[in-house]
Formats: C-alpha cells, structure tokens, sequence
C-alpha cells in the first residue's frame, strides 16, 4: 500500500513537471473564460490521470509477483515462559456462625427493664434486660445483713478460741452458723441472677424480640434477643471424594459474594474425615474474616479452593490448541526464525493438564524458550513458511 502511495505521488509529480510549460496556457484559458475550452481541457487531465493509475495498478501486481513473501501468512508468537500455576474447584456455601442464638429467661416474670436495642454491639456478661423479682432483693439485702452479724460474732469467737477463751462448741457452733448463713446468701444471689438477663458471648444484637413489659416465662416462644457474632463466622461446603487427597488444612481458598462484590481471601480450618454417602463429598471449614463487618450469617458464597499448583508451568490460551482426526491435541512452533523475522511453522503434538479460566497447562509437548505462534495458528499448515509479525 505504501509503494502504491509513493508511485502514485511520484505520478502526479511527473505530470506537475510536464504540465509546468502548460500553466501559462492554462492560466491564458481561466483568463479568457471561455466555458467549452476549459471543459475540454478538464476532461484531458482527467483522462490523463486514469491512464496513469491504471499503470500504477500493473506496476504494484508485478511487484507483488517479485515479492519473496507476499503469500506468506502473518502470525504472532512469543517466547513460551514457565509460570506459576493455581489451579481452583469452584463449589457453593453460605455463611453461618457457631455463635447465633435467641436469649430465653431462665424464670417467669414481667420485663422490667430493657438496657439495648437492635445492633447494639455487646460484650459477654453484660446486661441486656431484668425481669421483675417479686422482692427478692429486699429478701437478699436482709440475709446479707444476717451474715454481716454472724459473720462478727464468728470471728469475735474465733479470736476468743484462739486465746483459749470459752469453749470450743462456742467456736464450732458461730462456725456453722456463719457457714450456714453464707450457703442461704449465695443460693438466693444465684436465683435473684436468674431474673438477670446477659449476653452469652460477644457480638451484636441482632433482634430485640420482646418489649419491655412483657409478662415472659422459660420456653419456646418466650426468646427475648437474638445475639450474633459476626467476627467469627465461616463456611462450611462440601467437596467431592475426588479431591480427598488435594483439598487439606492450610489450602488457600478465595471466597467470592456476588451480592457484595467482594473477595476474601481465607484457607481451609478444618477437612472432614468422613465421606457423606449421599453426594460423595467430604466437608471443609473456611474462617470467614469479617472486618468489614458487612458479611451477615447465611449470605452465599461461592468458594474457590486451590487443589493443585504448579511453581514451573507452561500455560498457553486454550483458542490456539487443535484436534486431529485421531484425537490428539497440537500447536504449531515457529522455528528456523530469521533476521526478516520469516519462520517454519512447526507442527507439535502436547498433552495438557488443568485448565484455569482461558489458560490450559501443558504437561509435555513443549519447551520453555520456544516460539509459539499465536494469532493465526488455525489459518498455518505444518512445514509452512509464515511471517511473524510480533513477537
């Protein structure tokens, strides 16, 4: 195309110079005006102009003729490298937490007070609501102030014995007394605690189910919370028996919610040792960590565990194998690659191995270092000749 140009430019040159003794008739005839003549003398050029293109034409299918490789076909190629191959199962689980549980009252009663609401962030042990105890503080206030004087009279007692004052059944007798008191304190802290309602770990308050002033009672339909902790969550999926002896504790796993539009990058905590009759799949544990805190128990997920890796492996675009009639895979290999960067498209047969989105490994058939023709593989033949025109 660029010859054409250049031939077509020295053309008109050409007959610029030839017409040069002309432009003062020309210039005689645009003076003159009159209409036929310059018409006339249009209708010359034009036809001059045609003949000439015409000549170009013929000159540019001679040179093609000449041409040493005008019939060669163009191709890209590059250097085969060895590169670092993850190969991953793609399965599908949903979130879930060991810790998400609805809060029952431990004893009948009305909600006297409710100290949080929903998504309040709470600690273990603290406080979420009191239930009406009928009294029993004023009952633990007095047995307090009970042991307070038993307590004294023991150990005014206890001195006493050991300065081998009175006697001991004294001594035993403001002992057991004193002991005594102290079992009927803690058992009434411990049933007065029951109208306590605290949080079992630490997490969120997901729900606040009941309102304050709800007459509430132990058992099914008296839940007054849910809690969760979002900060140790994970999923739990189930892999095929094939992949027992790939998929183990510490494999890299990608963890990919499509409602987010998030990855997390995770590995497998635990690997199940028993094979589910049912689909032939084992189960695996991922730790879901959560720092956003926008990952909720039950979102779904789909799962990517790496089962196989390669540190040296050769990967080439799947678009660029093909299939003889006896089923056997190839590629062509540009060798003998000159200075004019012209090469013999070689024919090679290869096995391959995994395949990972549109890369496939290659597991023989191919060496690092070689050249392997890409763009245009499928229009070569093996033994052509062919034009490399990136490499």
């Amino acid at each position: 195309m660029k010859t054409r140009i250049v031939l077509l430019f020295v053309a008109v040159s050409l007959l610029s110079a030839c017409s040069n003794n002309e432009n003062n008739s020309i210039e005689s005839l645009l003076a003159s005006g009159d209409l036929d003549k310059i018409k006339t003398k249009k209708g010359e050029l034009t036809a001059q102009i045609r003949r000439m293109e015409k000549d170009l034409s013929l000159l540019d299918s001679v040179i093609d003729a000449k041409s040493t490789n005008h019939k060669l076909p163009l191709v890209t190629a590059y250097k085969i490298e060895k590169k670092t191959f993850q190969h991953y199962i793609e399965l599908q689980g949903d979130v879930t937490t060991k810790q998400n549980v609805l809060v029952y009252p431990e004893v009948p009663g009305t909600l006297l007070k409710i100290y949080v609401t929903d998504g309040d962030k709470v600690s273990k042990g603290q406080l979420l609501a009191t239930i009406d105890n009928g009294g029993m503080s004023s009952q633990l206030q007095q047995q307090k102030t009970q042991l307070a004087l038993v307590k004294t009279t023991y150990e005014r007692q206890k001195r006493l014995w050991e300065q081998k004052i009175g006697t001991e059944i004294q001594f035993l007798e403001a002992k057991a007394r004193y002991e005594a008191q102290e079992d009927v304190v803690r058992q009434l802290q411990r049933q007065l605690d029951k109208y306590s309602i605290r949080a079992p770990f630490n997490g969120i308050v997901d729900d606040v189910i009941k309102d304050q002033g709800t007459v509430v009672s132990p058992g099914p339909g008296s839940e007054v919370f849910r809690v969760v902790n979002l900060s140790d969550m994970y999923i739990n999926v189930d892999v095929p028996e094939s992949h027992l002896t790939s998929v183990n504790v510490g494999k890299k796993v990608h963890v990919y919610f499509p409602v987010l539009n998030d990855t997390i990058d995770s590995k497998v905590r635990q690997a199940g040792n028993y094979i589910n009759p049912m689909n032939r799949a084992f189960n695996v544990e991922v730790p879901i960590p959560n720092k956003k805190g926008q990952v909720k128990p039950n979102l779904s997920a789909k799962v990517f565990i790496n089962d196989y890796t390669n540190e040296e492996a050769i990967l080439i675009p799947q678009g660029i194998i093909s299939e003889n009639a006896e089923g056997e895979q190839y590629v062509y290999v540009a060798t003998k690659i000159n200075a004019e960067n012209t090469a013999v498209a070689e024919k090679r047969i290869i096995s391959t191995g995994k395949t990972q989105g549109e890369l496939v490994e290659i597991t023989n058939g191919l060496s690092i270092g070689e050249s392997l023709v890409d763009e245009g593989a499928r229009r070569v033949k093996a033994g052509q000749e062919v034009q490399i025109i990136k490499q």
